[in-house]
């Protein structure tokens, strides 16, 4: 076969050319139209429902976020201004003057008592906080489901998560648990007497928080070394407050420590552990019981769970140079073999 010509590809090329336009009309006719473009949707300005899950043995742990506060730095003292920021900046948390501070609480299924560990702000402190109940809901629970809660302390965004919106109790079917250090500084009449007016607010709030338990017959103070529930202990973390207390769950030679506010921020704290925030009652004791948790925590490799680490405020922490570091969860599925 003998190649094409240059005269014969010429010509196969005009040919072409004549017959192109009633080709592309006839299928303009017959080719279907293109379809016409989605219009894009407004965004989803949203986040995920606020709850997080892992195993420790056989407990169930579920973290959930109750939402945010933005603390003003300024409220961290106890180390020199350009070293706060400096640690900030590590974080990349320096550009605002506030931090982003979460609020947790956490739901323990024990598989004989579904345990709540503090409870949230509600509203008092703003639109950012008061979604416990949701998250408790979105986590595949109701509150009328939980049979204790365990506050770690009686300070506003811990407490008055325990109520609805119109005062009435949010967990009918719980008792509440305080350490009786905790109750009787809030409840007892000589610190409210004692303290100055900016603080007074808070007496007012514990109390509104805990008063329809209280009247009902739930609200049980403890006092150290009490049973509080199989597996189940607390550990003294005086000084935020002064019955300020934390929970340690133990499950199949598995455990977890829910500290409280043992740590307001991941950032300042684990490196600095005498950077105390403002609203530490006693700032020596305070710096005491984080020293000893953290240094217990590393050494024993213990899971801990933390009100204002950020969410799911899960983690191990591990000793870095002359203090700490946090090592925060990986999501994952729900293990019982790690």
């Amino acid at each position: 076969m003998m190649p094409p010509t240059f005269a014969s590809l010429r010509k196969a090329l005009l040919a072409l050319a004549v017959a192109a336009p009633a080709v592309l009309a006839a299928g303009a006719v017959l080719a279907p139209a293109a379809p016409a473009l989605a219009e894009v949707p407004g965004q989803q300005r949203t986040q995920a429902p606020g709850f997080y899950r892992m195993a420790i043995g056989d407990f169930e742990i579920t973290a959930l976020f109750d939402g945010f506060i933005d603390r003003d730095r300024k409220y961290f003292v106890g180390a020199k201004s350009e070293d706060i920021i400096g640690l900030l900046d590590r974080m990349f948390l320096a550009e605002r003057p506030e931090i982003q501070t979460a609020v947790n609480a956490y739901l323990v299924h024990t598989g004989t008592n579904l345990v709540l560990v503090d409870a949230g702000a509600a509203k008092s402190l703003g639109p950012t906080l008061g979604f416990i109940a949701d998250n408790i809901r979105a986590a595949g629970y109701s509150p009328e489901q939980i049979d204790t809660v365990l506050m770690t302390h009686l300070h506003p965004d811990h407490a008055n998560g325990l109520l609805r919106p119109d005062g009435s109790i949010l967990f009918p079917n719980a008792e509440v648990r305080v350490a009786k250090a905790e109750f009787d500084f809030w409840l007892g009449g000589e610190a409210v007497a004692k303290a100055p007016a900016p603080l007074k607010p808070f007496f007012a709030m514990a109390r509104a928080a805990v008063a329809p338990y209280e009247a009902a017959g739930k609200l049980k103070p403890y006092q150290p070394g009490d049973s509080l529930l199989p597996g189940v202990e607390s550990v003294a973390a005086y000084g935020h407050t002064p019955g300020h207390s934390g929970y340690l769950f133990r499950s199949k030679e598995q455990s977890i420590l829910l500290w409280g506010d043992t740590v307001h921020s991941h950032a300042l704290q684990f490196a600095r552990p005498e950077v105390v925030i403002e609203f530490d009652v006693d700032k020596d004791e305070t710096i005491a019981s984080r020293r000893r948790l953290l240094a217990e925590a590393a050494a024993q490799k213990l899971w801990v769970g933390g009100a204002h680490l950020p969410f799911p405020g899960i983690g191990h922490v591990r000793t870095e140079g002359d203090g700490y570091a946090w090592v925060p969860v990986e999501f994952g599925p729900i293990r019982s073999d790690r």
